[in-house]
């Protein structure tokens, strides 16, 4: 018999739903969400607390094996509860830094197991509430979220934050540990308020970061500081700008280093930077480029930017015997930001003439110099046939670009009178091979020897 028309169908209840759709509903839930459900009913209580819903949110959040929870021995409620409970401050941000140490640790640790062993076990709450408390000002959440997870490194060498080397001038920069970050917090004009990052014990240089907005800095900016040489006022200082904040920071660097945008060389990072375009192929010979910028050697006042390039020259290994052959001398031309051209001709590079034989490389390390925060190279190396000697050709040499960072002007000098200011544009581009001479680029020096802080 049919029910009477007039008859209430009966309120849905929350216990008369099956527990299948209401476990796939609640694993679309974040985790806040999903604590609020334990409050809500017995019923949602019970479904909240299924162990499979939890294991999603240790994943994500804090890097969970399961390796990890078996050594544990926890549930993965209780495994996300207690992590949080320690970490909740940093769950936008611990993931993050988490997958960049692991991918650090694991791509270093096949190539400089020296650098992993200088880094220091990871500090407590407890210990950067202290640092806070020593030196006035907050540490961004960040920051302290990676010294949770390693405390820096040892004062070192090699530095894990990169390498560079000239002939008389060697930088590789270590990052501080808690502790020596907090010793030298700079409170003295021109760096008010910023805490050093990394430090080269070689040149004594740093990166900074900014923990107030002042002095013409944005809160949490990171920079190398750059005096303004041309400034009566000793805390002109202006800036080489390095990243917006320590997670874009550390984890690009890192990005870098293990998808080998940073070459690996002498169990050292190399901070040059190879754009695929700079490749050019002659017959067998291919030379490819890589540059960088050198903040301490260079200055904002007066301009003066200071590059070095690596450069590869090799042969291909299926090239005939007869090909081989041996460097005569090169040829640059040098184009400014301004679009002045200088051409630059000379024997040999860097003081030699390399033979060049199938599957064989060589590589050789220069610098230049510009006033224009921009400018770019091109040329090519003539060369003459060991087979037969009366013949030669020239090797391209691809164009490659040279650019600086982001600066700031210090707020100092835009506070003083122009006028005391005389800039001079017009010294341009340094010879590169010439410079050469003078700054030979062969060999990484000692790490104990000392080097020139300015050109």
């Amino acid at each position: 018999m049919a029910a009477p028309l007039d008859m209430e169908p009966s309120a849905l209840s929350l216990e008369l739903l099956p527990t299948d759709p209401l476990l796939l509903i609640l694993s679309f839930l974040d985790y806040r969400d999903l604590m609020s459900c334990c409050s809500l009913s017995r019923r949602l209580n019970q479904l909240s607390s299924h162990d499979p819903l939890w294991k999603r949110h240790c994943k994500k959040y804090w890097l969970i094996s399961e390796e990890e929870k078996s050594q544990r021995n926890q549930s993965w409620k209780a495994i996300f509860i207690s992590t949080y409970s320690d970490l909740g401050r940093y769950i936008q941000y611990y993931a993050t830094l988490k997958k960049a140490w692991d991918d650090l640790e694991k791509y270093l640790g096949q190539r400089c197991p020296r650098m992993i062993g200088s880094l220091k076990e990871s500090v407590r709450e407890e210990d950067l509430d202290a640092v806070e408390a020593q030196i006035g000002c907050k540490l961004p959440d960040d920051y302290r979220c990676s010294f949770r997870i390693h405390n820096g490194q040892k004062l070192v060498v090699p530095g894990l934050m990169g390498s560079m080397a000239l002939s008389n001038h060697y930088r590789s920069e270590d990052l501080l540990d808690i502790d020596t970050a907090a010793g030298g917090f700079q409170q003295r004009l021109g760096l008010k308020q910023c805490l050093p990052l990394t430090f080269c014990i070689h040149t004594g240089l740093s990166q900074y970061m900014a923990l107030e907005s002042v002095e013409g800095r944005n809160k949490y900016e990171i920079f190398y500081q750059c005096p303004d040489q041309m400034a009566r006022n000793p805390s002109a200082i202006d800036m080489f700008i390095t990243g917006a904040s320590y997670l874009e920071w550390f984890t690009s660097y890192v990005n870098k280093v293990v998808t080998g945008g940073y070459p690996i060389i002498r169990d050292q990072i190399f901070r040059y930077v190879h754009d695929k375009e700079c490749v050019a192929t002659t017959e067998d010979i291919t030379v490819s480029v890589s540059t960088s910028f050198l903040p301490e050697l260079s200055s904002v006042h007066p301009p003066h930017y200071f590059f070095t390039y690596r450069i590869r020259i090799e042969m291909s290994k299926d090239a005939l015997p007869e090909k081989a052959c041996q460097l005569d001398s090169r040829y640059w031309k040098i184009t400014n930001a301004k679009g002045d051209v200088e051409e630059v001709q000379g024997p040999g590079v860097v003081g030699e003439f390399p033979i060049i034989s199938p599957g064989k490389v060589y590589e050789y390390t220069s610098c230049t110099t510009f006033s224009t925060t921009s400018g770019y190279m091109e040329g090519y190396y003539t060369f003459h046939c060991l087979y037969y000697k009366d013949k030669f050709f020239n090797v391209t040499i691809p164009r490659f670009h040279m650019v600086c960072p982001t600066f700031k002007v210090s707020t100092a000098r835009m506070e003083t009178n122009h006028n005391e200011y005389a800039v001079d544009e017009d010294e341009d581009s340094t010879d590169t091979d010439e410079y050469e001479d003078r700054r030979r680029v062969l060999d990484i020096p000692a790490p104990g020897g000392r080097c020139p802080r300015h050109t």
